[in-house]
């Protein structure tokens, strides 16, 4: 509890301090000192009353920050994630691009290398097949005289056995 003596020090309200201004010395009496303490009373409980919202509101925000941290560092996990799920993906990608245009600069030459000995096979099968159309053409050509020397040597065969029948008779 505060004193009279206590509550003159302290900053007074206007009406206290009109009586003290008009008498010249302190006059308090009960009714005044009542007053007094209800005013620093409602004064304390304001008082009170403010910590205490202040406190709640510190509260609140430091719950706050605490999930807006939390949710920060998630984003955080989830962002490393990302980074470590496209990473491999990039560098699988980049591997196989790599082995897809190494496989290309070795196809180039060996697809001239084909297209150039299906045009030597193509000039080889040609020139087989006219060797043989040439040779087949030979051959009925060696048939056709064969052919033809029998008949002229069964000829010559006939007329000699008729000589030698007319001879016999």
């Amino acid at each position: 509890m505060t004193t009279t003596r206590q509550m003159l020090e302290q900053p007074q309200s206007p009406f206290i301090q009109r009586t003290i201004s008009i008498n010249g010395s302190p006059m308090v009496d009960d009714r005044e000192e009542e007053l007094s303490r209800s005013a620093l009373a409602l004064y304390k409980e304001k008082e009170d009353e403010i910590e205490r919202r202040k406190m709640e509101v510190r509260d609140r925000v430091q719950k706050k920050l605490g999930l807006a941290e939390e949710a920060a560092r998630r984003l955080a996990e989830i962002r490393e994630e990302l980074e470590a799920l496209t990473d491999p993906m990039r560098k699988e990608v980049s591997a196989i691009r790599k082995r897809v245009d190494a496989i290309n600069r070795e196809l180039k030459p060996l697809g001239q290398s084909c297209q150039r000995k299906e045009r030597e096979f193509k000039e080889a099968l040609e020139a087989y097949n006219e060797k043989n159309k040439e040779k087949a053409m030979y051959i009925s050509k060696l048939v056709e005289l064969v052919t033809e020397s029998e008949k002229l040597r069964m000829t010559k065969l006939d007329e000699l056995s008729k000589g030698i029948d007319v001879s016999l008779r």
